[in-house]
């Protein structure tokens, strides 16, 4: 593998994040917060204490979950799509580049931008509440999966969309509802026998409830449960990316 067109693509990704770093860094951490103070405000007040755990402290893993999974999406299907939408993506297609040296570029880039920013919101959470990493290496297991699955999410939905309108269907009309009812901001044990198994039903849930687990020591499923769930995730998102190469499904615009 020649690892100069995967830097090339990877620096360009970065560059543009730092041209743009009102709305790449910025504005998500401020919607982060936002979400933090008013759920702690407004929830933290009536509800102490979650498994022992203070509310304010128990929504931090969901927050960086949420931001992680739109952002990981966003990211990595903005980076692709773009060069289809201009035309420069036949630079990539003539050039000696591999298919895997692009996703690795993209996606890399993509999955380093989601993890600079749970990093900075976890941070940030740590100024309003006082946090505890139960298993350090663990909740970096979860962050670096869940940013790399979900960036190749994104790289498929950008080769995917013809359209703006298409690129932020997924992102909006999916997963961001999937993540509020996937446990981010309650345990899924408040919720009635029957509502318990309709949410089982949500693959987020098993990525928060086990990034929380990483924090606290408590989660609402196993964290075996948890990892199988983000490496069915890993696999399928690497074998659809193998078709979508093998096939040259939508490269060109």
């Amino acid at each position: 593998m020649n690892l100069y067109p995967v830097r090339a693509i990877y620096m360009a990704e970065m560059a543009r994040t730092r041209r743009t770093m009102l709305q790449s860094i910025v504005s998500p951490v401020i919607s982060t917060s936002l979400y933090f103070v008013v759920f702690g405000a407004a929830i933290g007040s009536r509800i102490s204490e979650i498994g022992g755990v203070s509310y304010g402290a128990f929504i931090v893993p969901g927050l960086i979950m949420l931001m992680l999974l739109t952002q990981s999406v966003s990211n990595a299907s903005f980076g692709i799509f773009f060069p289809k939408f201009s035309g420069s993506i036949y630079e990539i297609l003539s050039a000696p580049i591999s298919y895997l040296e692009v996703v690795i570029g993209y996606v890399g880039a993509a999955a380093s931008k989601s993890i600079l920013l749970g990093l900075i919101i976890l941070a940030t959470s740590s100024f309003f509440v006082p946090l505890e990493i139960a298993h350090p290496f663990w909740m970096l297991t979860f962050l670096v999966l869940t940013a790399v699955t979900f960036s190749l999410l994104g790289f498929i939905i950008g080769i995917w969309a013809d359209g703006f309108d298409k690129l932020q269907l997924v992102p909006l009309l999916v997963i961001t509802p999937l993540t509020f009812l996937g446990g981010s901001f309650y345990s899924i044990d408040m919720l009635p026998p029957f509502w318990q198994n309709v949410t089982l039903a949500n693959p987020v849930v098993y990525l928060v409830s086990g990034f929380r687990w990483s924090f606290y020591g408590i989660s609402d499923v196993s964290i075996v449960a948890s990892v199988a769930m983000i490496s069915l995730f890993l696999v399928a998102s690497l074998v659809t990316i193998a078709w979508i190469f093998r096939t040259g499904y939508r490269l060109k615009p």
